[in-house]
């Protein structure tokens, strides 16, 4: 009898082992993906490296321009975290002299014309912290319309020659960008 009990028990284990495995309840992920993420862009122009750091929101239906992002007002142009210009060399831009290093880009969106900053405080939440007094720079742009809606804030680093280059900025159907050259050694 005992000899019989082994038996059943040997051969029927796996079974066992498996009714017991299918009841066992496993943690759910519960992390939830971020609707606006952290994100990047880099590129090299001559020997400038150039990264943009930033909080990429989706449109998802809603009215951006004077609704989600206030016409007049400073803006982070970007999620979360304002967004952040770094250059590992100097800089002209808009006939202004730019230093490497890193810094808060800050727009002034508007229906006709943006105001475009760069900013000596980069590490704030938002547009929360900003100061004026910290600009290093303005310059006015005129938006462009696009035909193709762009769903999530894209931003780009477009080598226009050697030397030179484009930062581009788009969401939903505008687009606005600013040139820079690398500063001569």
């Amino acid at each position: 009898m005992k000899n019989l009990f082994i038996l059943f028990l040997i051969a029927f284990s796996p079974l066992i082992a498996v009714a017991q495995h299918e009841h066992h309840q496993t943690e759910k992920d519960t992390t939830v993906k971020s609707k606006s993420p952290r994100t990047s862009t880099m590129a090299m122009i001559g020997d400038n490296h150039i990264h943009i750091d930033y909080g990429s929101p989706s449109v998802r239906g809603r009215v951006i321009w004077n609704g989600l992002v206030a016409y007049g007002q400073v803006w982070a142009t970007g999620a979360h975290k304002a967004t952040w210009i770094e250059f590992s060399e100097d800089v002209t831009i808009n006939n202004q002299l730019i230093a490497k290093g890193k810094y808060g880009f800050f727009t002034i969106p508007n229906e006709e014309e943006w105001i475009l900053i760069l900013s000596k405080d980069w590490d704030m939440h938002l547009a929360d912290d900003y100061n004026s007094e910290n600009d290093l720079m303005r310059i006015k742009v005129q938006p462009k319309k696009n035909d193709n809606l762009t769903e999530s804030l894209q931003y780009q680093v477009v080598k226009t020659n050697e030397n030179q280059g484009k930062i581009e900025i788009s969401w939903e159907f505008v687009s606005v960008s600013f040139d820079f050259k690398n500063a001569e050694k």
